[in-house]
């Protein structure tokens, strides 16, 4: 026992380590969005999707392609219109005519059979075409015909929408929404942050960075943060966040009944625990805390539960309510033994 926990602290040590040196290679190119990384890095050890929204002209693309070049993993880019055919996506049989002259369909695999696939500006593309992503992002594989295809392991969806713009683009329905782990607000830099993108995206200099994880370590990291220990007073509390975004669960807040037409479901729950864990794990700590969670709460919850009328006409949007849920939702007490 003492040897697993040496060897599991000896772990948390390397983790940290690299996950250090990724942010350090990450602010060769981005400019401060701590958070942001933060978060994409919690996704990507732990398995999960995410989805930027922000302006253009925030980086978005280029914090993904950046984090694809420091991983040694497959990268592909899709940029959604509203022409784009769920094929392009996920790929198409076609028909090969040997020289025997005997026909057969062979299965031409989409961007999607990659590592890490960028969904650039999802919202821009039709229903029929933001659906193509769904299997693939739940059960990692790819139905073609009567075929089945495993997608390779590690997979991500980062998937960038733009919130301004309203015309000519096709909201992400509930269902898909629910598939990202994260979804995460990329804003504005501040002051010094604006002045240093200025000048160095302005010198005509190009920053290299370099590899620090290849697709098995990403695996292994993987594997050994469902490692990291949760209370069952952490379960708890998971589960009474979760649970008091239901407006019509008894443990719910008044308020909560008032602003809110619906709430998050059980895959919450599961989102704030692996977000805990990866937060935990770059901290280089082998258990989750209570700040764990409420440090991943907004980008799990923001885009699973839905502000009514009455909401919107106050002013109060989904990171509001979440900010006054973590305030209201009590901890539950350390149990005492005599």
């Amino acid at each position: 026992m003492a040897t697993e926990k040496r060897d599991f602290d000896e772990f948390l040590e390397k983790f940290k380590k690299h996950h250090d040196l990724m942010v350090d290679e990450l602010h060769k190119v981005i400019v401060g969005q701590d958070a942001v990384i933060e978060q994409i890095l919690s996704a990507i050890f732990t398995g999960g999707h995410c989805l930027l929204v922000g302006v253009p002209g925030l980086a978005k693309t280029l914090v993904v392609s950046t984090i694809a070049r420091i991983l040694d993993v497959e990268f592909r880019r899709i940029q959604f219109t509203p022409d784009l055919m769920p094929s392009d996506i996920t790929g198409t049989n076609v028909l090969e005519e040997s020289e025997t002259g005997q026909r057969n369909f062979r299965f031409v695999q989409g961007p999607v059979f990659t590592n890490i696939l960028l969904a650039d500006e999802i919202n821009r593309t039709p229903p029929k075409t933001q659906a193509a992503l769904l299997q693939a992002m739940q059960e990692r594989e790819v139905t073609a015909g009567q075929q089945t295809y495993d997608l390779p392991d590690p997979f991500f969806v980062i998937a960038t929408q733009n919130p301004i713009e309203q015309e000519g683009t096709y909201p992400l329905p509930e269902a898909q929404l629910d598939r990202f782990m994260f979804n995460i607000k990329v804003d504005y830099p501040n002051v010094e942050e604006e002045e240093q993108i200025l000048t160095m995206t302005t010198r005509g200099e190009k920053a290299e960075v370099r590899k620090v994880l290849s697709a098995k370590s990403i695996q292994y990291l993987q594997r050994q943060i469902n490692q990291i220990e949760i209370a069952p007073i952490i379960v708890t509390y998971v589960a009474r966040l979760v649970r008091a975004t239901r407006p019509h669960d008894s443990s719910s807040p008044s308020f909560v009944r008032e602003l809110i037409d619906w709430g998050a479901g059980p895959r919450a729950g599961q989102y704030l625990i692996h977000g805990a864990r990866a937060v935990a794990a770059m901290d280089g700590r082998p258990t989750i805390s209570f700040e764990d969670v409420r440090r991943v709460a907004i980008p799990v919850l923001r885009h699973r539960i839905s502000p009514n009328f009455q909401a919107q006409a106050e002013g109060y949007d989904s990171d509001t309510i979440i900010h006054r849920l973590l305030e209201e939702v009590s901890e539950p007490n350390v149990p005492k033994y005599s």
